[in-house]
């Protein structure tokens, strides 16, 4: 029996698989694992198991492992509007849970640093995330979304007050963070076209990109603007969403449309891009999104109207990727 035949049999079982070669010369014992879909941690106690299995054998007087894995291709999806107030953060944190109920591996960076809500939309409030060699760890939502957010690193209530350089430093830290396997990174956006976007788009680049509008003209009207500079990057535009789309009265049923109706779907045609769906506004949504409940993780008719969006942002990313 060899010296590495006899190390390898007292490997865990559950660790041996991912052993790719191991090798012993003159007490130095040498590992290559393969770590592929492995977060940090993962890999981490893969290495501990590992060690402590032959840390006490005589023949052994050192250990060397070496981390192998395939590099996960993370895709950026850049969720922006021209103006505040139209629903974005609700429709980035719905989309991302209709994504992950598809099968994607998501994650979503709370980029709007001055009001961060997406730990109240995907319930982590009070979660704040772990750090290991200064790089933090995307904190794990129950909907199967990873999060970061300026909203779980600073006190609640507490007011930001930092100009540009610093606001991209932290949209840096939390890009750059720990996010596992995820595959698609969503990025919820402030509004406008300032410091984070420019910042997103010149060190990040996002795959892709997505528009959020109310219907009515002064909303559209910053749409287009948040729309030409996605086009001025050269990120390409999955298309638009028209959120708010007409008032479902919670008590007789009745539609109104205090913000016009169709607004954005005529603009996604007369600019040349997709409408990719429309959102009304109802009670429902208001107290699901206030109670870190987001709609998209059921089958109602909210649900429903999330998940047919989210079909249509991942056909055209496919589309973009392949």
């Amino acid at each position: 029996m060899s010296s590495e035949t006899n190390l390898e049999q007292h490997i865990p079982e559950t660790a041996r698989a991912r052993v790719q070669s191991i090798r012993l010369k003159e007490g130095v014992a040498t590992l290559v694992v393969d770590a592929s879909g492995l977060s940090r941690d993962q890999a981490g106690l893969l290495e501990g198991d590992l060690r402590g299995a032959l840390m006490n054998l005589p023949e052994v007087s050192e250990i060397r492992v070496a981390m192998t894995a395939d590099r996960v291709q993370r895709r950026i999806i850049a969720v922006g509007s021209g103006k505040g107030g139209v629903g974005k953060s609700t429709l980035t944190a719905n989309l991302a849970v209709a994504l992950a109920r598809a099968g994607h591996k998501v994650g979503v960076v709370d980029a709007d640093i001055y009001g961060p809500s997406q730990p109240v939309l995907l319930n982590v409030e009070g979660s704040k995330p772990k750090a290991r060699e200064k790089q933090l760890i995307a904190v794990d939502t129950e909907y199967d979304v990873k999060l970061l957010s300026m909203g779980q690193l600073i006190e609640p209530g507490k007011a930001i007050a930092w100009r540009g350089p610093m606001t991209g430093g932290a949209l840096t830290q939390m890009m750059e963070a720990d996010w596992g396997d995820t595959e698609l990174l969503l990025v919820d956006l402030p509004p406008g076209t300032g410091d984070i976007q420019l910042t997103m788009l010149q060190k990040f680049k996002p795959t892709m990109a997505v528009v959020v509008s109310t219907p009515q003209d002064l909303a559209l009207i910053d749409a287009t603007r948040a729309l030409d500079l996605f086009r001025q990057a050269g990120v390409p535009v999955a298309g638009i969403v028209e959120n708010m789309a007409g008032y479902v009265c919670p008590h007789c049923g009745e539609v109104s449309d205090p913000f016009g109706s169709g607004g954005a779907e005529a603009a996604a045609k007369a600019l040349g891009e997709e409408f990719l769906g429309r959102v009304p506004l109802t009670m429902e949504l208001r107290v699901a999104s206030d109670t870190g409940q987001p709609p998209a993780a059921n089958d109602g008719p909210q649900g429903q109207a999330f998940a047919g969006i989210a079909r249509k942002v991942a056909a055209r990313l496919a589309a973009i990727s392949g």
